[in-house]
């Protein structure tokens, strides 16, 4: 652990190594199989191929940067990890879950606590340096990737995701939200959360569609026919609905998103000139609606 960090990286360091200990909230058949359909959207357009062009060779040396419970890299890499040299670096308790996750898969890998500016110089440089929804937990989106940045082998792939800017309504409430249980235990938060899950599931049970007449610019939402669970989910208060999900694991979502005090929202324009001044050029740059997905190559 850093000998000093700021008062919202300890909270949100907190926060992750709670939610990850929690791994009947993500470990069903469902949660992994729409995890790893995600991932594998976002960055390679669902064609599994193109990962064996990025690890080509096999002795590749993986960077997961920010590496939770090991998750995201098992799901998106899966069996290719066996013949490549996989390091883990977070700064939350959460290692130690990653850990036993992966030995239980009987993947090999080696696994450091420590933030993302401390990694130690004899680990450097890497081929991959994949961080998956972390570089918004930490105080600086723009100091994360340029820092990771310089621990990358010329010509190496930087894969990241962060959090894109919503409508203003969600930005709002997001906040508000995040300030009201920002005094309470981990525990205590989950609890105040499940009523916000169980909205959602009640909107997302009712399956009713709606026709917006034209585009509401002042509220960032656009005309056309939409769900009315995921109009109030993008437009007015994060509440996931999954219908294949139990309320335990919708909650893990919502409290994924709410609980960190560290969780920094960007546009499309921040994120490609964040990678400019770390001298990135992006490869791919995949917009939604939830966040920015990037591959960009030194």
């Amino acid at each position: 652990m850093p000998k000093s960090i700021s008062k919202n990286q300890k909270q949100t360091d907190d926060t992750f190594g709670f939610k990850w200990k929690k791994r009947e909230t993500y470990e069903s058949e469902a949660v992994q199989s729409e995890w790893r359909r995600w991932l594998l959207e976002k960055y390679f357009d669902s064609d599994s191929r193109r990962i064996d062009d990025l690890l080509a060779g096999g002795g590749r040396r993986i960077l997961d940067a920010g590496c939770g419970s090991g998750g995201s890299a098992l799901l998106l890499f899966g069996e290719r990890l066996r013949q490549n040299n996989y390091l883990g670096v977070d700064s939350s308790e959460s290692v130690q879950t990653a850990y036993d996750r992966f030995a239980e898969a009987a993947v090999p890998a080696r696994f450091i606590r420590c933030d993302l500016h401390s990694i130690p110089e004899d680990e450097a440089p890497f081929h991959v340096i994949f961080s998956e929804g972390v570089l918004h937990h930490t105080d600086s989106v723009e100091r994360a990737i340029d820092s990771l940045s310089r621990i990358l082998e010329p010509n190496g792939f930087f894969l990241f995701y962060v959090y894109a800017r919503k409508a203003p309504i969600r930005e709002f409430t997001d906040d508000f939200i995040r300030k009201q249980i920002s005094t309470l235990t981990n525990d205590q938060a989950w609890e105040a959360l499940m009523s916000l899950t169980k909205l959602g599931r009640t909107l997302g049970e009712l399956n009713i569609e709606i026709d917006i007449e034209e585009d509401i610019p002042l509220l960032g939402i656009t005309r056309g026919r939409q769900n009315i669970q995921r109009l109030f989910y993008y437009k007015v208060c994060k509440s996931y609905y999954r219908p294949d999900y139990s309320l335990d694991e919708m909650n893990h979502i919502n409290f994924d998103w709410f609980r960190p005090l560290n969780c920094h929202r960007h546009t499309p324009d921040e994120v490609i000139e964040f990678c400019k001044r770390a001298n990135l050029t992006i490869e791919r740059l995949h917009v939604e609606e939830s966040g920015i997905t990037v591959i960009a190559r030194k």
